[in-house]
């Protein structure tokens, strides 16, 4: 029988709605800057159904000696409070229905 892997989902209260929100891509670096991708978030409400994605931009350079990996535990709140607030103000609607939404905002998560 396989086993699932399951994902950390944390919880997250902005401008008093509350939602959950889990790593769904940690950092890739690569050698050709056209295939770097950054970390990716996905969120969605607590009790809705549609989930975003926000995507960060690739990071800068590789750290020396692989460095380690990303942890969700290592991600800030407020960053992920703050790029929840870009992706609503950007025109994501958490309580609708719909297919997952990508939304991508800077390192700051504006």
């Amino acid at each position: 029988m396989a086993r699932t892997r399951q994902t950390a989902e944390f919880e997250i209260e902005v401008a008093g709605e509350p939602y959950v929100w889990r790593l769904q891509r940690k950092p890739h670096w690569s050698s050709d800057p056209a295939e770097r991708r950054g970390m990716g978030i996905a969120v969605r409400h607590r009790e809705g159904q549609r989930e975003a994605v926000l995507e960060f931009p690739p990071p800068g350079s590789q750290p020396r000696y692989g460095g380690p990996p990303l942890k969700p535990e290592q991600v800030a709140p407020s960053l992920v409070a703050k790029a929840i607030a870009s992706g609503i103000a950007a025109g994501w609607d958490p309580l609708s229905r719909g297919k997952t939404v990508t939304i991508v905002v800077d390192a700051t998560g504006g």
